[in-house]
């Protein structure tokens, strides 16, 4: 399948920052509920990740992260997910998180 540009804008990938992360025991599979601030315009999102892996809730506290923000929310057990939290498989199919590698203002819009 062949995406044109206009395509890739349709999908609103911004940058947030980590402010809270729990347990999420009711998953099917390791997981934390996450809460993602992305700035004025969008505010703070929830969403839930399998990062349980590679990542502990201290080490997520206040990380930059790439999510979609314009998906409908999505009923994940007792969590409404309002964004996807972008990653990418390790070696054994872990995620790995997304995200600058340099602090970014919260809200930008990948492009």
């Amino acid at each position: 399948m062949t995406l044109t540009y206009d395509d890739f804008v349709k999908v609103d990938i911004r940058v947030g920052r980590i402010t809270r992360a729990e347990p999420f025991p009711e998953a099917r599979k390791p997981a934390y509920k996450l809460w993602v601030d992305f700035g004025p315009g969008v505010g703070e999102k929830r969403s839930s990740a399998q990062i349980t892996r590679h990542y502990t809730i201290d080490q997520l506290i206040g990380r930059q992260v790439l999510a979609v923000v314009n998906f409908p929310p999505r009923q994940i057990g007792p969590v409404l997910s309002e964004v996807l939290v972008l990653g990418l498989p390790d070696a054994e199919g872990e995620v790995v998180l997304v995200g600058p590698d340099h602090e970014v203002p919260l809200g930008g819009k990948l492009f």
